[in-house]
C-alpha cells in the first residue's frame, strides 16, 4: 500500500467519524464543527483525486461561507433542544426506512464503479497524460454545454431564493424599529437640533431637610 492510499484511507475514516458525529452530536455548534471537519477531509479526498478546483470550491464556498452563516443563526437562535428531541422515536422508523433506501441507492451506485468496464468502453487517461490536462476548463467544458439547463435552473431557483430573503427582511414588524436611509439623507442639521435663548436664572440653594439634619 502506497502513500496515496494510506491518506485516503486516514481522511475518509475521519470523515466518516465527523458524519456520524453531525447526526449524533447534543449540542447544534459541536455538530455544526464536525461537519466542517467533515467537509475539509472530502476536500482533501478531491485532492488526492487530482480535483483541485472542487476542493478549493468546497472549502471556499461550504466552510468559509454556509458553514459560517450557519453557526452565526445557531448561536444566534435560542434553541430549545427539549422541544427539538419531541417525537424522535415517534418518527424514527419512517427516518430509519428513508435512510436505508437512500443507502442501498448509494451502495448501488458506486458499486458500479468497481465493476468490470464492458467491452470496447475507453480506458481512463494515464496519470502522465491527465497532468496536462486542466480539470478546471474540462469541467467548464462539460458543464457549460452538456449541462448548461440545469446550470441555468439552478441559477433561476438561487435568484428566486435570494429575492425571497431579502422580501422577508424588508417587511415591517412592530417589535423591530427600522430607519428610512433616504429621510436620513435628507436630513439638515436646523430639523434636528433647536436654539433656544433664555435668561440665566440662580437657583437658591436648597433647605436642607429636617431628616437629612438628623443624618
Amino acid at each position: 500500500m502506497d502513500a496515496k492510499t494510506g491518506l485516503f484511507y486516514v481522511f475518509a475514516a475521519v470523515l466518516l467519524f465527523a458524519a456520524f458525529r453531525v447526526i449524533t452530536a447534543r449540542n447544534p455548534v459541536h455538530a455544526a464543527l464536525f461537519l466542517v471537519l467533515a467537509f475539509f477531509q472530502a476536500a482533501a479526498v478531491w485532492i488526492l483525486l487530482k480535483a483541485e478546483f472542487l476542493a478549493i470550491t468546497l472549502v471556499l464556498v461550504y466552510v468559509g461561507a454556509v458553514m459560517v452563516l450557519f453557526l452565526f443563526v445557531v448561536m444566534m437562535l435560542d434553541i430549545n433542544l427539549d422541544s427539538v428531541r419531541k417525537g424522535f422515536w415517534k418518527h424514527f422508523p419512517l427516518a430509519g426506512t428513508v435512510g436505508a433506501i437512500i443507502a442501498l441507492e448509494m451502495s448501488y451506485v458506486l458499486m458500479g464503479g468497481f465493476r468490470e468496464p464492458p467491452q470496447g468502453a475507453s480506458m481512463p487517461v494515464s496519470g502522465e497524460l491527465a497532468a496536462q490536462v486542466s480539470n478546471t476548463k474540462e469541467l467548464g467544458k462539460v458543464l457549460y454545454s452538456q449541462y448548461i439547463y440545469p446550470l441555468e435552473i439552478a441559477a433561476v431557483i438561487l435568484l428566486v431564493a435570494i429575492i425571497a430573503a431579502i422580501a422577508l427582511t424588508l417587511r415591517e414588524r412592530k417589535d423591530s424599529k427600522r430607519t428610512n436611509p433616504a429621510d436620513q439623507v435628507r436630513v439638515k442639521s436646523q430639523d434636528r437640533v433647536r436654539l433656544v435663548k433664555m435668561k440665566s436664572v440662580v437657583a437658591a440653594p436648597a433647605m436642607a431637610s429636617v431628616e437629612e439634619k438628623k443624618l
